[in-house]
């Protein structure tokens, strides 16, 4: 197992981070008229607890102080990723351990490679990130998936667990180092297979809950302490390896298609009672067999029953088409 000591030495190295070349940081009241800057106060001022139990006022002040400017540090040389809250989380960890010069280095790199998708003008890559949840939970447990996607819980239990690394979940400071050794000699979608082994290990405690949104959200949303996470990361490695993302992309542009295509009947739908006032029939033969009572169930009956249905789906086209705007005209 690392310690502190070790990962001083080698988090550096896995981003690719000389600790002998870094630049010395700017006081805070050069970076204090950033735009940035009261919000990122705000979020290092409720951070108290990610510090060591303990520690002195002055110096917990002190780190404080360093943490800001670590963060508008990164902000100010990369103007086109966007703060967002959570950040501090990562940064604190980093600052904690290598300090403040090599965690800003280290923290540039991770913000241009590993969370850039989380630093875009709005959530949307994130939230598609996100979507590889429930593909990977379906391909080990569909029943599991079935239940959670019933419950329409959705994903925003784990949108923290993504942003932070499980910094802001988490009160182990042991538990989150040891989640941060993990993600960063892996691959940038690590946190994700962590999430879904997660969710997988808790299916007795999911199954035991009502099957609604605000149980489940309720269950998802809070990490017990006593996780195990060397077992889960094994099983998140096994997860990578069997299922790639790659494979895993394919399933939620098969999820995405599915939905816009649930949009779009659910749009039709709306359209067709703000003209008619109701919901739209279902098809049924007993409507055939009221034009068509006298026709026997051979293989031209069923022509000619195919040619009637698509012949009144026509007519029923062109009358919506040329009739209806004429008659809303009037």
């Amino acid at each position: 197992m690392f310690t502190d000591d070790l990962r001083r030495k080698i988090w550096p190295l896995l981003v690719g981070v000389d600790p002998q070349q870094v630049d010395p940081a700017p006081s805070l009241e050069q970076l204090n008229n950033h735009p940035e800057y009261n919000q990122v106060v705000l979020d290092v001022n409720r951070s108290l607890k990610r510090f060591p139990p303990g520690i002195p006022y002055e110096q917990r002040v002190a780190l404080q102080d360093q943490l800001t400017v670590l963060i508008l540090r990164v902000i100010i040389k990369y103007p086109h990723l966007k703060y967002y809250q959570g950040y501090h989380d990562v940064a604190i960890t980093f600052l904690l351990v290598v300090g403040e010069e090599v965690a800003f280095h280290v923290m540039e790199i991770l913000s241009t490679n590993h969370l850039v998708e989380c630093m875009q003008e709005t959530m949307e890559p994130t939230q598609r990130r996100l979507m590889f949840i429930y593909p990977l939970v379906r391909r080990e447990n569909a029943a599991l998936c079935s239940y959670l996607e019933r419950s329409t819980v959705g994903t925003l239990f784990a949108l923290p667990w993504y942003l932070t690394w499980f910094g802001h979940s988490l009160n182990s400071y042991r538990s989150v180092v040891r989640l941060y050794d993990y993600f960063l000699a892996s691959d940038f979608l690590l946190p994700i297979y962590v999430t879904s082994a997660i969710v997988i290990y808790r299916q007795n405690e999911i199954f035991q809950e009502d099957c609604d949104m605000a149980s489940l959200h309720c269950l998802l949303s809070q990490l017990p302490e006593d996780l195990p996470f060397e077992y889960l990361l094994k099983s998140a490695e096994n997860l990578y390896r069997k299922y790639p993302p790659r494979v895993i992309e394919k399933d939620v542009e098969t999820m995405i298609a599915k939905e816009k295509q649930q949009r779009l009947n659910e749009e039709r739908e709306r359209e067709y009672r703000k003209l008619y006032g109701k919901k739209p029939p279902p098809v049924s033969n007993s409507i055939i067999s009221r034009f068509l009572p006298h026709l026997q169930l051979s293989r031209r009956s069923v022509f000619v029953t195919t040619a009637f249905s698509i012949l009144v789906g026509f007519c029923a086209y062109y009358y919506r088409a040329h009739y209806i705007p004429l008659a809303a005209v009037r």
